[in-house]
């Protein structure tokens, strides 16, 4: 990972230091120096991890520098078009839209044309019928009926739209959900999401790794909340694999 430019977080070592001698060094250190080098997820799933956290979290000082480490580290521009699209409906349009506003920047410093982004009606990917019945059944039963737009929007905005768009692998864009959920604190959403990542082929080790990247883009409060959940959803698909 490289040291950020002054450019593109406003932000030198030396302003740091001068704040909190502290806060530089475990930038270094921790995280320059060990978590983005931990072997368990590869630099462009960690980057798709921390794009999402900051756009869920809309934290826009960082999002220059790790957007274009993104682009470094293999995430095309269409799929970071890809996660920003995906994010309005999981993180909020005025958020995707903060990014939307950075990105642009990047987009034409480094000469990325429309011709590289994904197209705004493309062939979808086919759908699983029997999952998505399952899910349209489980949604209607929890709500009860009782907000027919969302359920309606849901269905067929995001489960037969979105998901489908092939600019993401289904792992990733499951990877980019779970980390802007986990980062957001939504706790209660991550079981269905997480399992869905981990049948997109996320692995248990590379879901506990993603926790542990969280915490430091999105806080210790929020990793350890969201522990408890992954836990249960690694057993329960241990006991029903057995």
């Amino acid at each position: 990972m490289s040291a950020p430019n002054p450019s593109e977080t406003g932000l030198t070592f030396e302003q740091v230091r001068s704040v909190s001698p502290a806060l530089e060094r475990y930038t270094q250190d921790a995280i320059m120096g060990n978590l983005w080098k931990r072997p368990e997820l590869s630099p462009r799933d960690r980057s798709i991890i921390t794009v999402s956290a900051l756009i869920a979290r809309n934290q826009t000082i960082g999002m220059p520098h790790y957007f274009n480490l993104a682009l470094d580290n293999g995430v095309k521009p269409a799929e970071i078009s890809e996660i920003v699209t995906h994010l309005a409906f999981y993180a909020g349009w005025s958020n995707a839209f903060f990014a939307v506003a950075v990105l642009k920047d990047i987009f034409a410093q480094r000469g990325i044309g429309t011709d590289h982004l994904p197209p705004v009606s493309p062939e979808l990917l086919p759908i699983n019928e029997q999952a998505e019945e399952q899910r349209a059944a489980a949604v209607q039963a929890s709500t009860g009926g009782i907000v027919p737009g969302l359920e309606k929007f849901t269905t067929e905005l995001l489960f037969k739209n979105l998901w489908l768009r092939p600019g993401l692998t289904p792992r990733d864009r499951s990877l980019g959900t779970i980390s802007a959920l986990i980062a957001n604190g939504q706790s209660a959403q991550i079981p269905f999401h997480l399992n869905k990542a981990m049948d997109n082929g996320l692995t248990e080790a590379q879901a506990s790794e993603a926790v542990t990247h969280l915490a430091f883009y999105a806080g210790w409060p929020n990793a350890f909340s969201a522990v408890p959940v992954v836990k249960s959803v690694f057993e329960s698909r241990k006991t029903k694999a057995a």
